[in-house]
């Protein structure tokens, strides 16, 4: 457990989901293609054909306020599309 840290539910995804039957997470950065289909398969009940993986790096923010200028950084993440088995699906909202 705590390869899954949440599912990404935007308007993009809603949109691959509809049309590729595609799921998107956010997972442990050091988590690899096979523990995040295990993971998948366990929790949601499923059968994964793929999984693609993707690594964003953080990016430099900053804006001016009154205090003056602030500068952050956002935080880096990976994130892992899942395609699922013809007639399986995934309701993120059923725990609402």
């Amino acid at each position: 457990m705590g390869i899954i840290i949440k599912p990404l539910v935007t308007e993009k995804m809603t949109a691959i989901t509809e049309k590729k039957h595609q799921f998107g997470f956010v997972v442990n950065p050091d988590a690899n293609k096979l523990e995040i289909k295990r993971e998948v398969e366990t929790l949601y009940n499923v059968t994964v054909l793929s999984v693609n993986t993707m690594r964003y790096a953080g990016k430099s923010k900053s804006r001016y306020t009154k205090a003056g200028l602030i500068s952050g950084r956002t935080n880096a993440y990976k994130k892992a599309i899942v395609t699922l088995k013809e007639g399986d699906t995934i309701d993120f909202y059923s725990n609402i």
